[in-house]
């Protein structure tokens, strides 16, 4: 594992050093860099395809997965597919994030493909963090597409972060829902300068009481762009709510494009958006409390954000 990695891994998953008791991958530039599974969670390569296979034993609780990924240097297109079978009534965390750092002329990319299967009574808080750096003019490209099956009154939590840095990012995500499945997701980003980013989520409600909770949180800086698009399709009684929320800096653009679809007489969707700029008087207020009106604007954007 080299220097590159360490500083990214400790700002994209919060890495401290190899844990003791909590299943790790770590992937450095298209290999494996470490591997520890523990008596509840394995973790196994797989044989047809780069990538690896996340085995959770039902009843498991309490228990933390890290699968960060680190591309280290330009010229590095790097492909993965990540699956995770969650047993039934398992209880776990996974922390994934990646870290791409560009260094020359040519592009630096990471493309993961994470395949969730939550089990009956299932739950998963998964937590990710992306971040470019390096001081090359290539780009710093990330690509991360999550498919979730969510079987019988399970339960799934993202929260995903995007804390600069990265020039062009794709994010696709595609759940499907079975009876009393819950999914709550929340989208935190930040673009500056010329960076462009794209959300695109479809979030199937197959099942009686299942739910779903988009919430999007992003402030658009400088000459950047971001699209946020969003489909809830209610197919039985069930519930439904997305929020896109933006701020606009400079001369930031920011398109949202919700979308509902009530394929059931008791299916309650309901989408909100608000985009616009910082408001004059939240910035005069805190530069009466003696911050310039600088400090105020990141005082601002950090609150919302967060």
């Amino acid at each position: 594992m080299n220097k590159i990695t360490e500083r990214l891994l400790k700002a994209v998953s919060d890495w401290m050093g190899v844990p003791q008791n909590a299943a790790y991958n770590i992937r450095e530039d298209g290999q494996c860099a470490g591997r520890q599974s523990t008596k509840n969670i394995r973790i196994t390569s797989k044989t047809d395809k780069p990538g690896i296979d996340i085995h959770i034993l039902p009843g498991t609780k309490g228990e933390t997965v890290y699968i960060p990924a680190c591309v280290t240097h330009s010229a590095v297109d790097d492909l993965v597919y990540n699956d995770f079978y969650v047993g039934e009534g398992a209880d776990v965390t996974i922390i994934a994030g990646c870290g791409v750092h560009a260094d020359g002329e040519e592009d630096a990319r990471h493309n993961g493909i994470h395949r969730f299967i939550l089990h009956k009574n299932a739950h998963v808080l998964y937590v990710e963090k992306h971040l470019g750096t390096g001081d090359g003019t290539g780009a710093r490209k990330i690509d991360p597409v999550t498919e979730v099956e969510q079987e019988e009154d399970s339960q799934m939590e993202m929260e995903t972060t995007q804390i600069g840095g990265v020039d062009l990012t794709h994010r696709t995500m595609k759940a499907k829902l079975a009876a009393g499945a819950k999914l709550k997701v929340r989208e935190r980003l930040l673009t500056d300068g010329s960076q462009q980013a794209f959300t695109d989520f479809v979030v199937e409600l197959n099942g009686d009481d299942s739910g779903c909770d988009l919430i999007s949180r992003s402030v658009a800086k400088e000459n950047s762009h971001q699209e946020f698009r969003s489909m809830i399709r209610g197919n039985r009684p069930c519930t439904g709510h997305s929020e896109c929320d933006a701020i606009i800096m400079g001369h930031g653009t920011v398109n949202a494009a919700p979308e509902l679809a009530a394929n059931h007489e008791d299916a309650a969707l309901i989408h909100e958006a608000a985009i616009g700029k910082i408001a004059g008087e939240q910035i005069l207020k805190l530069c009466t409390l003696g911050l310039t009106e600088e400090q105020a604007e990141a005082k601002i954007v950090e609150g919302f954000l967060r």
